[in-house]
Order: structure tokens, then C-alpha cells, then sequence
């Protein structure tokens, strides 16, 4: 990771190898999103989904939060009548959808607490390992605000409808052993740890094969949100019986090796 700095700026996306990662960056803001950093994310979204070469994506934070979410008085300025209000939310929906529909596998490395609408974000993520000193919660119940369906659904498919009521209706904040505990979390460990967790995983997603990744991730994701296009699912697993991925795997496993993708 870079330097931490207090110099506030869009998301940052940088590159080692078959990983790309993009950091919010408002860390005294507790990297509060504003509308221009919407499109400045989908943009980022389309660089690495075009490169081939970027394996695996990890979202994080700078700083001692995830992300305070996505800044509530900036859509109120920007509000002057109801359907721009509409719009508004709707831009951030369509950021975080495109996050979950990524090919690539994606990590949202928790480097602190995570509000509002950023908890929906690390959600469209494959997997969130967090610090131990992690929190969540999701205001929109004392902001009057009904959240976007997209946004429910997520919370229903991955968290179960009770865990998803709760977080919802109550909007009160837990604990990163909670978040854990109800599968928000794939992993929770001391920050100290967070790097080398965050690490071991993504060189796991790297090494294995993409194209089979890709066509799992988004079946699971298909399956998850009732729309699998059935077709197009087996028709992937056909391609892969006779691609050049599985013939690599199955050398690599008769010479006891580690497959070259």
C-alpha cells in the first residue's frame, strides 16, 4: 500500500502485479464519497475490467475508516426537484451494481469502519476481511430515507432477511465481531494482520483460472439475485470443458505444479 496521506483527493487506483487496488481518499472526511467520485469509481471499474492482465481487485480506505458513506448534503444541493433527487441516488445504485458485476474477483479490505451507503458498497464485494476494531451502520431508517431496491436485495441475499432487518429498522451500529458473526465479514482480524490476510487471498484469486472465475462469480451472483440466465450458464460450462484453462489445470495437477493461467 502508499504512503498515507492527508491530502484529500478522488479515489486512487494503483497496480502490482495481477492486483489493482483503489483507495478512497478523503480520510478526513473519514473518505466520505462526493458525486464527482461516482463517475471517477465506474471509470476505474471500465480500466480494470479492459486490462487482462488485472487479476484481482482490492477496494480499501485511507486512513482510520472504510468510508463514511456517500454524502448526503452534496445530493441535497444538488437536489432541486424530485427527479434529480431520484438521479442522485440512482448514481450511486449504479456504482455500487457495477462493482458486484465486475469480472474480476474483488476484496474490500476493511481498513476501519464502514456507514451508510459504503456498506452496501464493501457488500458488492466478493469478500470483506476487516480489523477487529471495525463497526457498521445503516442510517437510512433515521434519515427517512427508503433505500434503493438494489441495495435491500444485497442486503437480503447475503445477510439473511432477519440480519437485513435489523440493520435496516433499528439502524444501530455493531461491532466488527457482530459483523462477523452474521457473514458480513469473511474474515476479522488485528490490523496489524489486515495486509497479510488481505494478501494471502488475493494471491489465491490471482493463481487460479479467470475465465473460470469470471463465469462462477457471475452465475453466483445470477443465482443470488433469482436471474440465471440458465442458457448462458451452461453454455460457459461447455466452452470450459474444451478451453485452454482447464487443459493447463490438468496438466499442472498430473505434474504437481502450480497452474500457469
Amino acid at each position: 500500500m502508499s504512503d498515507i496521506t492527508d491530502a484529500a483527493t478522488g479515489p486512487v487506483l494503483e497496480r502490482d502485479g495481477a492486483r489493482a487496488t483503489i483507495r478512497l481518499n478523503r480520510p478526513k472526511h473519514l473518505n466520505r464519497l462526493q458525486a464527482e467520485d461516482l463517475d471517477d469509481l465506474v471509470r476505474l471499474f471500465d480500466l480494470i475490467e479492459a486490462d487482462p492482465a488485472i487479476r484481482v481487485l482490492v477496494l480499501t480506505g485511507t486512513g482510520r475508516a472504510f468510508s463514511a458513506g456517500y454524502d448526503l448534503n452534496s445530493v441535497a444541493e444538488r437536489a432541486v426537484s424530485a427527479n434529480e433527487q431520484q438521479s442522485a441516488g440512482s448514481a450511486f445504485e449504479v456504482v455500487v451494481n457495477r462493482l458486484e458485476d465486475l469480472g474480476v474477483p474483488t476484496i474490500c479490505r476493511l481498513n476501519g469502519g464502514v456507514y451508510g451507503g459504503s456498506t452496501d458498497l464493501a457488500l458488492a464485494c466478493d469478500f470483506r476481511i476487516g480489523v477487529d476494531t471495525a463497526e457498521m451502520f445503516m442510517p437510512a431508517a433515521r434519515l427517512g430515507l427508503h433505500y434503493y431496491r438494489s441495495g435491500i436485495k444485497r442486503y437480503v441475499t447475503r445477510l439473511g432477511v432477519d440480519n437485513a432487518k435489523k440493520l435496516f429498522l433499528t439502524a444501530q451500529k455493531i461491532s466488527a465481531p457482530e459483523m462477523l458473526r452474521i457473514g458480513y465479514l469473511t474474515a476479522m482480524v488485528p490490523v496489524e494482520f489486515l495486509d497479510e490476510e488481505v494478501d494471502q487471498l488475493a494471491n489465491i484469486l490471482a493463481g487460479n483460472a479467470p475465465q473460470a472465475m469470471r463465469g462462477m462469480k457471475r452465475a453466483i451472483n445470477e443465482f443470488a439475485r433469482g436471474e440465471l440466465d440458465d442458457r448462458a450458464a451452461d453454455q460457459r460450462h461447455r466452452d470450459s470443458m474444451r478451453g485452454d484453462e482447464i487443459k493447463e489445470g490438468i496438466k499442472a495437477f498430473a505434474e504437481k505444479r502450480a497452474p500457469r493461467f
